[in-house]
């Protein structure tokens, strides 16, 4: 119960569960592998806070916990077992004094966050980042690091819509995700060798809808002071 690879290498769950996805990717890690060197990139910035909107179990929250230690975290998810298990993995990785839960995360929770340099949000709201990405949370947003998983299968206009709203202020770089059956012949695991490809292709399955997008929205001008 222990993540073996990736960006989050160390990180443990307190249960044999995910809320929302594939479990074993995230403990194996090959779970969103696409973004992973953007993830670098922003941990060697050192956020100063971490905000995670549709955080699940706490895989992104508590992860990026481990890798900032110097960084406050705000976690929302509106499923009440998914915040219990965030919680949880909180105290089992020794960040839970850092992390502040929530349920419903409106544009003016958002607003309301006390984010004193550069931080990072990560959304994954099921097609809310419509609704949530205002044009007056964007340039609220506008010192700081956002990667969104956009939901175009669900609203075809909503990628367009937040280019749109954040090309002012943010650069945008868009990353696609990899197909279940290309993983299996791409991805090397010393965890995966000794299965055949029938086998992998269940253990590495994240089994999305269609090829998804997330958009890497990085400030178009560096940050002052703390907002």
């Amino acid at each position: 119960m222990t993540v073996r690879n990736g960006p989050f290498r160390g990180l443990r769950y307190p249960e044999r569960a995910s809320v929302g996805s594939a479990l074993v990717p995230k403990l194996l890690g090959s779970y969103e592998r696409e973004l992973q060197p953007v993830l670098e990139e922003i941990v060697a910035r050192g956020p100063s806070e971490i905000v995670d909107i549709g955080c699940a179990e706490g895989y992104y929250a508590i992860g990026l916990a481990l890798r900032l230690p110097g960084a406050r975290v705000f976690a929302y998810d509106t499923n009440a077992k998914a915040i219990e298990l965030c919680r949880m993995m909180a105290e089992l990785n020794g960040v839970a004094d850092r992390l502040v839960t929530g349920s419903f995360c409106d544009p003016g929770t958002l607003l309301s966050l006390p984010l004193t340099g550069r931080a990072i949000v990560v959304s994954d709201c099921e097609g809310y980042e419509r609704e949530l990405f205002t044009e007056e949370v964007v340039a609220a947003l506008a010192q700081h690091d956002v990667l969104i998983e956009v939901h175009d299968f669900l609203d075809i206009e909503i990628s367009s819509l937040l280019r749109e709203r954040f090309r002012a202020t943010h650069s945008i770089t868009a990353i696609q995700s990899v197909d279940d059956l290309l993983k299996v012949r791409s991805y090397e695991y010393a965890e995966l060798r000794g299965y055949d490809r029938a086998t992998r292709r269940i253990l590495l399955a994240e089994k999305r809808p269609a090829i998804m997008e997330w958009l890497y929205l990085a400030p178009l001008t560096a940050p002052t002071a703390a907002q």
